[in-house]
């Protein structure tokens, strides 16, 4: 499925509402794509029927992570988590934090990677209110966008 708007990610996932399907939603920079995020989006779909990926837009990828990042735009990012086959939707998320959209698309699963404890998000709460919950997921800490980073500096 193709990166879509905000809207057009509202009227699908009404859509899959009544269809009484399992709404699974991530969110991060996914810069350099690499094994650790393909293991943990494939861990991350079997929880639910249809995975959403939030993908922190050029912007709110330098504030969360400092320039010069992310290395690869946003667009870009945006193809390469749509063509996954574990990834139902990409959205752009311009924002630094994900509880508008936690909002406005009120999944039954928010996930997130092992560096996480689910008691730290603070968006859990918010997912309470409308009987949603938090998944934690260990990630693989053999892979990293930042050690592949220095990888290539140091070549």
């Amino acid at each position: 499925m193709p990166l879509l708007s905000e809207h057009e990610l509202g009227l699908r996932v009404d859509q899959l509402r009544k269809e009484s399907k399992k709404i699974g939603f991530t969110c991060g920079v996914f810069d350099l794509i690499h094994p650790g995020h393909v293991r943990y989006l494939r861990a991350a779909k079997k929880l639910c029927d249809f995975l959403i990926v939030a993908l922190n837009d050029d912007a709110s990828a330098r504030r969360h992570k400092g320039a010069p990042l992310p290395l690869v735009p946003g667009l870009e990012r945006a193809e390469i988590l749509a063509d996954l086959r574990w990834v139902d939707a990409v959205v752009m998320m311009p924002d630094d934090r994900p509880l508008r959209l936690l909002e406005l698309y009120r999944p039954d699963f928010y996930i997130k990677g092992g560096d996480y404890a689910a008691g730290e998000l603070k968006s859990a709460k918010a997912l309470e209110e409308w009987g949603g919950g938090t998944q934690v997921i260990s990630v693989d800490s053999d892979h990293s966008s930042r050690q592949l980073r220095s990888r290539i500096r140091a070549d």
